[in-house]
């Protein structure tokens, strides 16, 4: 499977495979530059930890509807990426998580002093990037996602444990914490391509419609997939007070269930917390999560359909499906 799947990003990914190349070189240039060993072995460890680069290629693919001077949204990719890299190492360090993608988080390693700082370095490396494009639109823009995801984070904050929160409220939190970026990838590349005003809101739409759908698909693997495959535990999320989606139409549907009715009335216990995850695995709420996320995908794909058809849109479209159908 994970070799199909890898074919499969392999081809969404061909129409700017050789852009992506260098926004990988020029992250492997910052860690070089660093200076003393120490500084660049955990710049490194950051900087090189796999991933996908959804968001870079997002950026690239939305590029790709009019002529344009790719180095200008080379630069842009680059600079989506390092704010989601910064994102990623302030995440695991207020989340005092252990493992990212199967490796240690820099947290873990190196004490969170250093964590915060270097995503405090990576996140001002990124504004130089994007200062290099020299187009205000997406220098506001850019810093527009960055207000959003801390509001994202502050607001997962102060909702755990909170059994009374909406499905309206875990919308606008996944907005803010994961599909701003997206939206402001696609919507820059959109920009820095030079298409006209209503391509540009489409694309963006196309952004905001494809983090939300891999957001909820996260959520779903949270309770779906297995360690291995997630590099960190089955449930980690409700286990540490983070409602989602599954969790949140679990309480919903059973209202009445005595662990559902405990965990709203205060517990925190570590096995009411293992016994909802049990419960959320095997009920029909996981094919209804699953339904908000197809939902997304077809409004993604349904956003492209004014433009012609051509590789980078069916790439679009191929990642939005890939974005429903993954397992990591």
């Amino acid at each position: 499977m994970v070799d199909v799947l890898d074919k499969r990003i392999q081809q969404i990914y061909e129409p700017v495979q050789g852009e992506l190349d260098e926004v990988v070189e020029a992250l492997r240039r910052l860690v070089s530059q660093t200076g003393p060993a120490s500084e660049a072995g955990v710049l490194g460890h950051a900087m090189m930890s796999g991933g996908k680069k959804l968001r870079p290629v997002v950026t690239l693919l939305a590029s790709q509807f009019h002529p344009h001077d790719r180095n200008l949204t080379i630069t842009m990719a680059t600079a989506v990426e390092l704010l989601h890299i910064a994102s990623l190492i302030h995440d695991d360090t207020v989340d005092e998580s252990t493992i990212r993608r199967g490796r240690a988080t820099v947290s873990s390693l190196w004490g969170g002093k250093v964590a915060v700082l270097l995503g405090d370095y990576v996140f001002a490396t990124s504004a130089t990037y994007v200062c290099d494009t020299g187009n205000v639109r997406v220098i506001r823009r850019f810093s527009g996602a960055i207000m959003e995801l801390a509001k994202g984070e502050l607001s997962e904050h102060f909702s755990t444990h909170d059994w009374h929160q909406t499905v309206a409220d875990y919308e606008e939190r996944i907005y803010n914490k994961t599909a701003s970026l997206f939206s402001t990838a696609s919507e820059c590349g959109a920009v820095l391509s030079g298409v006209p005003e209503p391509d540009c809101h489409a694309l963006k739409a196309y952004g905001y419609a494809l983090g939300m759908a891999f957001q909820v698909m996260d959520d779903i693997l949270d309770f779906q997939g297995t360690e291995a495959e997630l590099g960190k535990p089955v449930g980690n999320d409700l286990l540490h007070g983070t409602l989602t989606l599954p969790a949140l139409l679990f309480a919903q549907r059973y209202p009445t269930e005595p662990v559902v009715q405990r965990l709203k009335n205060g517990s925190r216990e570590t096995e009411d917390l293992q016994q909802v995850v049990e419960m959320v695995r095997n009920s029909t709420v996981i094919d209804e999560t699953l339904a908000f996320a197809d939902r997304y995908r077809d409004q993604a794909c349904g956003a492209l359909h004014r433009f012609e058809r051509n590789r980078a849109r069916g790439s679009l479209e191929e990642l939005a499906d890939y974005t429903t159908s993954r397992r990591t």
